[in-house]
């Protein structure tokens, strides 16, 4: 088996595989994340974009931008905030939104419950069932206690219960054991959301699936070997050359986990007389109906310094099914990581700099607030002449988005974050641009129609018989939460059918527990990538 890309997806897909004894070879455009004393510089992980790739996409109308995307080993997951939560119940259910429709999944939550156990269990999730009113059912509670608020966060708690609110410990992947500080890798610092983590205290895909699936001698990395396209064998039915900057490979199964926008451009640079409009691509979905949600940051200013380090503990789904005077959908709040003088200037940079910077900064309250994004055709991701990515987006729910930045605010002021000696600066926003691609899902997506889906329930392609896709390019909507857990739960769920077809035995609910699995395992160097051989 060939698995191209080593995120959400792809790495926990490896995991799930490793142990079956089957030659794995995992292929990895970018290398391993340095750890370096900057990795938790603020000024140069985000106003300099040091983990950012640097190549150039290019909008609708042509103009260039810089995607934020980190290719690594671990993917994106190298510098996620670690918020993992699942699909409500009703997210794989036709919903009615401000903006459209959200389309219904060809499988439902129960047949994914399993996998959210699982992948919960593997990276490390804290939580506590039973505080958030829209949370799912479960057939077990979370693996470990929800990360406790610091002082200033659970005065908001408290705040937010008194008025009548429901705020819930979030959800989050991380090697962390309050009860004893020496058990975990976590040093509940204030660089974790958007940072890479140099003591590996973030169960990241690279550290959590990759390491540990690495230690089978059947699995294998090449690192730094970007793949061109894929080929097919006469017939057109099976993939029999990967193609990349190294060399060409061939396995049985071949598997497309490199995230939405890079997954379909790959189909589509793979086109060929058999697959003319791009490969897996008889529908003409591939690349269409692009999502990546409507995320804003969200700034509040704390009459009181809020000197917390470890913030992203606290979410609010109070609205995320409407509210009193909304019969319809608006979504999800959460904590963003503490910012401080150099993060605000990076994503704000109209602040001026000075002291005002300083007392906001100190002040600062930081939320992040997220609103299904619809699939819609014509936001799409194509290729063009020179293979670079062009990718069209508009959104189509921002009422909904509006409405719930709205309430946040109207929140703010009863709960010490409003009056303030520059209210003019008491809150405020930015939507994220096209260039946050962090939540991007749905241009392959799945489903049992092959003329409106370009793969089948088990992300097999339609057209192609050894051909999978195994990241969030399979969604057909996008619900209002992180879609981490999410893929990671189909990757497992994809990993046994794949055992099955391999003849291979499943790996069940026998999957390793991540600190277990991660408490033998050292830092691995980074100059050990795997040299390019055969699979």
């Amino acid at each position: 088996m060939i698995i191209i890309g080593t995120g959400a997806g792809g790495g926990t897909l490896a995991h799930r595989l490793a142990p079956s004894g089957k030659k794995i070879l995992l292929l990895e455009r970018g290398g391993y994340l340095p750890r370096e004393p900057e990795n938790w510089d603020s000024r140069e992980v985000f106003g300099r974009e040091r983990y950012v790739t640097t190549e150039r996409w290019y909008d609708r109308h042509g103009v260039a931008f810089r995607p934020h995307a980190q290719y690594f080993v671990g993917g994106s997951t190298k510098v996620y905030g670690g918020a993992l939560l699942r699909f409500r119940e009703r997210d794989f259910q036709e919903v009615e939104h401000y903006g459209g429709v959200s389309p219904a999944w060809p499988i439902c939550y129960a047949d994914l419950e399993p996998y959210y156990t699982e992948a919960e269990r593997l990276y490390l999730v804290h939580g506590q069932a039973g505080e958030d009113p829209t949370e799912p059912p479960r057939s077990r509670p979370f693996p470990y206690p929800a990360v406790s608020h610091e002082p200033r966060i659970q005065q908001l708690h408290d705040d937010l219960l008194s008025a009548g609110h429901q705020p819930f410990h979030l959800p989050v992947g991380v090697d962390l054991d309050e009860s004893d500080p020496e058990a975990g890798r976590c040093v509940r610092c204030n660089r974790f959301d958007g940072f890479p983590c140099p003591t590996d205290g973030k169960a990241d895909a690279h550290v959590v699936c990759v390491r540990p699936a690495l230690k089978h001698e059947n699995v294998r990395l090449l690192t730094h070997t970007k793949v061109e396209r894929l080929e097919t064998n006469a017939s057109g039915r099976t993939v029999n050359r990967v193609v990349t900057e190294k060399g060409v490979f061939s396995a049985d199964v071949v598997v497309v986990s490199c995230g939405a926008a890079n997954s379909a451009a790959l189909l589509l640079r793979s086109a060929s007389d058999k697959h003319p409009r791009g490969l897996a691509n008889s529908s003409d979905v591939v690349g269409r109906h692009y999502m990546a949600h409507l995320n804003s940051g969200v700034v509040a200013i704390s009459k009181a310094p809020n000197d917390t380090k470890f913030q992203k503990t606290l979410g609010l789904n109070d609205y995320y099914w409407g509210a009193e005077d909304s019969d319809l959908p608006l979504g999800h709040i959460q904590m963003l990581g503490k910012s401080d003088r150099n993060i605000l200037r990076a994503g704000a940079p109209w602040f001026a700099p000075g002291r005002a910077l300083d007392y906001v900064a100190k002040h600062a309250i930081d939320f992040w607030l997220t609103t299904e994004d619809l699939p819609d055709p014509h936001n799409r991701v194509t290729v063009g002449r020179q293979g670079n990515i062009h990718l069209a987006k508009t959104h189509h729910n921002t009422d909904a988005h509006k409405r719930l930045l709205a309430k946040l605010k109207d929140l703010l002021g009863p709960l010490g974050c409003h009056q303030t000696s520059i209210p003019r600066w008491s809150v405020f926003s930015q939507q994220i641009p096209i260039a946050g691609i962090a939540h991007q899902c749905g241009t392959v997506r799945f489903g049992t129609d092959p003329g409106q889906s370009a793969l089948d329930v088990n992300c097999k392609a339609h057209d192609v018989d050894n051909l999978y896709v195994v990241d969030t390019s399979f969604f057909p909507s996008s619900s209002a939460v992180n879609p981490a857990l999410t893929a990671m739960a189909n990757a497992l769920r994809v990993g046994d059918h794949l055992l099955e077809r391999l003849g291979a035995p499943s790996a069940g609910s026998g999957a390793t527990n991540g600190k277990l699995e991660r408490s033998d395992t050292t830092v691995q160097p980074h100059t050990t990538d795997v040299q390019e051989s055969t699979p």
